[in-house]
């Protein structure tokens, strides 16, 4: 694979002082513990055609363990969903389901 392809955002600049961020430059974010972690429980139908989510924004670390989170959540409440950009989408209003869930996984400061 060619440099220019892992280059993030830019493929050329003519400022002569620039340099390309690549994937490999980027900051390893360091995951919080559960009851460091700052988690907010929300219901949004924005964007989404009257159907209903439960977000869980606020979540500190790496994509992986984002991922990982959203996955036991799903699996917990038996729904669909998804995990990006640092939120947690459970199809469904499951506020109080998941509520209960995260603080069984040690997540204490949850709203």
């Amino acid at each position: 694979m060619s440099d220019w392809k892992k280059r993030l955002g830019v493929l050329y600049s003519t400022d002569p002082n620039y340099s390309y961020t690549t994937e490999d430059d980027r900051p390893e974010v360091a995951t919080l513990p559960p009851a460091g972690q700052r988690l907010r429980l929300s219901l949004s139908r924005k964007q989404r055609g009257g159907k209903e989510v439960t977000l869980i924004s606020g979540f500190v670390g790496s994509d992986e363990d984002l991922e990982a989170l959203g996955k036991t959540l799903r699996q917990r409440c038996g729904v669909g969903g998804s995990a990006k950009d640092g939120e947690i989408l459970i199809q469904g209003d499951q506020r109080t389901k998941l509520l209960t869930i995260l603080h069984s996984l040690g997540y204490t400061q949850t709203k």
